[in-house]
């Protein structure tokens, strides 16, 4: 008779996290446990994953934002959950799933309790709401056995104020998920393939195309990067042969871009809207670099996803974007908040043509040899295994 299969459950705030940041992941874990994914209810999102990971979901819902009386419900309803599962490890990604479920992994006695911080709220947050949140990660630590940054920027910020004195491990170079590089790989599409897709865009074969993709709001330094590109287009010769492309859906209610800059991207015939892509590798394919001057980020797999489609990259120097991205071997790194700074680097690599081949030669090499997703899966299943070992010595 087999030996029954160790329960453990991941859990994240949306099942988009569990649909997008592990895709693969609990499928190939499901090989070594009996794998229980947990988020809020959504349309199809949670179903799907647990049909295309072939793992059991649960919907639980849980508020993004500070809900005192629905936090506390959120969490009654993980310790039930926990309970009756009796899983050896609870492992969380995202703020609020984070902090819920390593308080109810606590109550309900289970033994490893892991949080992966993906990202930071906090430090771009002043005054009252930034000690709140500090208390909330606190406490989430608190609760958690063992804390994984994602990335060794994330590791300096929760060092800096003080998160946790509980040892910090960065896994196979930081990245949450890695990238399927078979899946994301220039050679999958033909050139009649993108020349269709360029003449569908009105894009020429000799324009040079910046590509940004992600959500079009301030945070992700859109303004900036509008300001930059209007300034670079204004030189001659650049006019007829310099185009942005921007993938991605606008978010006007949260982090709503400027007036000024809405109107541009409406008039300049250079910058072209592709809005929300479920497939966002058909247009990689078609770009000569990307733009990506965020300002504040995890570990992005945006800029893993341009480096393996072989796309130089231009990221600001932020947690994350400056690991992936070395200054002047795959990509060039700027100040954030900086439009002057961002036109000068794309300046750089439009007339520069030995930089940019250099840049480029490297992009995909750097990613296939560090993040590819298969490293990244099996790192974590060996930490599983070393703690699950541990924890019964």
């Amino acid at each position: 008779m087999s030996k029954p299969l160790l329960k453990l459950i991941r859990v994240s705030t949306v099942a988009v996290s569990l649909d997008k940041l592990l895709e693969g992941q609990l499928n190939f874990l499901s090989k070594h446990f009996k794998v229980i994914g947990v988020s809020s209810p959504s349309n199809n999102n949670l179903k799907e994953v647990g049909q295309r990971e072939n793992v059991d979901v649960k919907a639980i819902s849980m508020e993004r934002k500070i809900s005192l009386l629905k936090d506390f419900c959120s969490l009654v309803q993980l310790v039930i959950l926990f309970k009756k599962e009796s899983p050896q490890i609870v492992h969380s990604i995202t703020p609020k799933a984070g902090l819920l479920s390593m308080i109810a992994g606590y109550f309900s006695g289970v033994p490893i309790r892991i949080h992966t911080f993906t990202g930071l709220i906090f430090p771009s947050k002043t005054g009252l709401l930034q000690k709140i949140l500090i208390v909330m990660d606190k406490l989430l630590c608190n609760c958690a056995t063992h804390i994984y940054p994602e990335g060794e920027g994330v590791k300096n910020e929760l060092l800096k104020y003080n998160i946790t004195s509980k040892p910090l491990k960065v896994l196979a170079n930081g990245n949450v998920n890695g990238i399927n590089t078979s899946h994301f790989n220039p050679k999958n599409y033909t050139h009649k393939q993108k020349q269709a897709l360029r003449q569908q865009l009105d894009i020429k074969e000799q324009d040079f195309v910046f590509i940004f993709v992600g959500r079009l709001v301030r945070d992700k330094g859109i303004n900036e990067l509008v300001t930059a590109f209007k300034s670079l287009s204004l030189g001659e010769g650049f006019r007829e042969r310099l185009k942005l492309l921007l993938v991605g859906p606008y978010e006007h209610e949260l982090d709503a871009l400027s007036k000024e800059t809405l109107e541009a991207i409406d008039q300049n015939p250079n910058i072209i809207t592709a809005g929300f892509q479920e497939d966002v590798r058909p247009y990689y394919a078609i770009a000569n670099a990307l733009a990506f001057p965020s300002y504040r980020e995890g570990f992005p797999n945006v800029v893993l996803q341009a480096g393996a489609m072989n796309l130089p990259s231009i990221v600001t120097d932020i947690n994350g974007c400056n690991e992936i991205i070395e200054d002047g071997k795959n990509g060039l790194i700027i100040p954030p908040k900086n439009s002057d700074a961002l036109q000068q680097a794309m300046f750089k690599l439009m007339e520069d043509q030995n930089l940019f081949q250099e840049l480029k030669r490297n992009a995909r090499d750097m990613i296939t040899s560090r993040y590819e997703q298969k490293l990244v899966w099996e790192a974590l299943l060996e930490e599983y295994k070393r703690l699950l070992v541990n924890s019964k010595q």
